[in-house]
């Protein structure tokens, strides 16, 4: 599944990795769900996980930002007609939409109002865990049907 990944989810799983956003770390890690980004989300995943007050390993963010990078979609993304309110969140919006992505991820719902969305699903991460469930549950029983 292709979603785009807000940088708080993905550091947030790293630093609690038993919560629903460890578990979508590790979906991410394992291949499951394959992240869709461009250079300013990747950029902004970097210069968050090696942010001191983290304390994450430099070569576990270089291995962890590899893999995402070789398993991810780059994508080259538009400028959107409509701005969300924080700016620093237009990217994964603007990849969401040229990347078809299934959604966006993320902890920060309010960042993403509704109207703004330009028809891109956006979930919390609790919310997306039983959006995929339910979502693979349909697809193994289409796949038994064939």
């Amino acid at each position: 599944m292709n979603i785009v990944l807000d940088t708080n989810v993905l550091v947030s799983g790293l630093l609690s990795p038993f919560g629903p956003c460890g578990e979508i770390a590790r979906m991410v890690s394992s291949g499951e769900l394959t992240l869709s980004f461009d250079a300013r989300i990747i950029s902004e995943y970097y210069e968050a996980l090696q942010r001191p007050k983290f304390k994450f390993k430099e070569d576990n963010v270089t291995a962890l930002l590899e893999h995402v990078e070789f398993r991810g979609k780059t994508i080259a993304s538009s400028p959107l007609p409509y701005s969300l309110p924080d700016l620093d969140d237009q990217p994964f919006i603007e990849v969401a939409v040229a990347s078809h992505a299934v959604c966006v991820v993320t902890g920060n719902l309010s960042h993403f109002p509704a109207e703004l969305r330009h028809g891109v699903k956006v979930f919390p991460p609790s919310g997306f865990l039983s959006f995929y469930k339910k979502w693979n549950r349909t697809k193994k029983r289409t796949k038994s049907r064939s």
